[in-house]
């Protein structure tokens, strides 16, 4: 009877209390000290940055003028001798020349180069927003799933209990053998799940290990309860803002003015270089002249006529344009949908949690009280209690999960629309 009387205390001071939420939801100390150590150690983002830098490296080597020739040749010298004091033709040469391109060439494959870095720059900057993203994706997760560890293990302890109390009761012959293996058969199922989620947030763990460049085995503290987020954006304002701020925009912007740039090139390459030289040559005192040295100079100039060559060189810059313009146009389909697939996420999981809060679980509560107020006075048997409690347990979790639900949907819209800035994005002030 003490045993009973304790178990009863017991449930009845477990009345579920949900979390109260309140404010706008912001990155924890722990969220934002992860996010600032990805961008300086995740593999992915160190090769971004060197790409970057190599991108950043061309601009002045393909705008620079190509290297000045300098020639020394021997000059007219004859068979039989091969002296330079016989002829007045003999003399030794130095030549020195420089080719110019076509005025436009070297802006032209400058720009092309810059236009190159930007593409590269906004590449980058729009993996730093996946990769936190995917990072905060998962710490949500874990969120949920230690959330839900802790649940099913205390859980647990009231089937502990549950099962020594059957066992006392069916020794003295005042309860059935299959209360017993009920209760032992719910704890199985308990530790059965409970072993999953434990082995399922180590996995976790060592995903947000790997995404912030840690051996993946490395510990990580406790994780705070997600903010609630209580606010909807609209999908117009949504599309607005990746409009104006997601960065692989800016990338296929790039990418166009590189194939605008292409072409440019291609029907400058219509247009002749220059070559200016200028000579020297040293002949021999003694000669009939007195040796008297000579210079000259000159301009030369390739022929480029308009050959296969340059017609499909052009050609390709033509495609490469269509081309990017489809890419981008793609691009912008492939966001619209995910913020919209992404804004309704959020809306089922945001109605999910006003369900189990304001319905689900305050209702679950009620049924559990009035059925342990009933098994107190042998009105039910111990299966309706037992099923009772692990009801009101199971939308617990599955309150949880909904929680973490509208984290990890806010989240990607956050990457989806090129903001990273939770407060910022989940805001009334979007829609003003």
């Amino acid at each position: 009877m003490k045993l009973l009387l304790s178990l009863i205390v017991l449930l009845c001071s477990l009345s579920i209390a949900l979390p109260v939420f309140a404010g706008m939801p912001v990155d924890s100390e722990l969220l934002s000290s992860l996010l600032a150590e990805a961008e300086i150690h995740n593999p992915a983002l160190q090769s971004a940055r060197e790409a970057l830098d190599v991108a950043a490296s061309q601009i002045d080597q393909v705008s620079a003028l190509p290297d000045p020739m300098l020639s020394i040749s021997l000059m007219n010298y004859p068979i039989d001798t091969l002296r330079n004091d016989k002829t007045a033709m003999t003399g030794n040469d130095f030549k020195l020349s420089q080719m110019f391109p076509f005025p436009g060439k070297l802006a032209t494959k400058k720009e092309l180069a810059h236009q190159h870095e930007l593409w590269a720059k906004a590449k980058y900057e729009d993996l730093v927003l996946q990769v936190r993203q995917q990072i905060r994706d998962t710490w949500f997760k874990l969120s949920f799933q230690r959330q839900a560890i802790g649940l099913i293990q205390t859980n647990m302890k009231l089937m502990d209990d549950f099962i020594r109390l059957t066992e006392a009761r069916y020794q003295v012959g005042k309860g059935l053998q299959q209360n017993v293996l009920k209760a032992q058969v719910e704890r199985s199922r308990l530790l059965d799940r409970l072993l999953g989620l434990q082995q399922d947030a180590e996995n976790s763990k060592a995903r947000i290990n790997s995404l912030v460049g840690r051996p993946t085995e490395q510990s990580l503290a406790d994780i705070d309860e997600p903010v609630e987020v209580s606010y909807t954006p609209s999908l117009e304002n949504l599309r607005k803002l990746a409009r104006q701020n997601r960065p692989m925009f800016g990338a296929f912007d790039a990418l166009i003015g590189q194939s605008e740039q292409k072409g440019k090139l291609a029907k400058l390459d219509y247009r002749p270089d220059f070559t200016v030289w200028a000579g020297y040559r040293f002949r021999a005192d003694d000669l009939p002249d007195k040796g008297t040295d000579f210079v000259s100079g000159g301009v030369s100039l390739n022929l480029p006529f308009p050959n296969a060559k340059r017609r499909a060189a052009v050609r390709e810059a033509d495609a490469s344009l269509r081309m990017a313009h489809q890419q981008r146009n793609e691009f912008t389909r492939q966001v619209d949908l995910a913020l919209h697939n992404g804004l309704t996420d959020l809306q089922q999981a945001q109605q999910l949690v006003k369900l189990y809060r304001g319905g689900i679980i305050p209702q679950a509560e009620q049924t559990y009280k009035a059925t342990l107020s009933a098994y107190q006075v042998d009105k039910v048997d111990f299966l309706t209690l037992t099923d009772s409690l692990m009801t009101v347990y199971r939308f617990r979790i599955d309150l949880a999960r909904a929680e973490s639900d509208v984290q990890r949907s806010a989240a990607r819209l956050l990457a989806t629309t090129g903001l990273d800035d939770i407060a910022q994005s989940i805001s009334p002030s979007l829609d003003r």
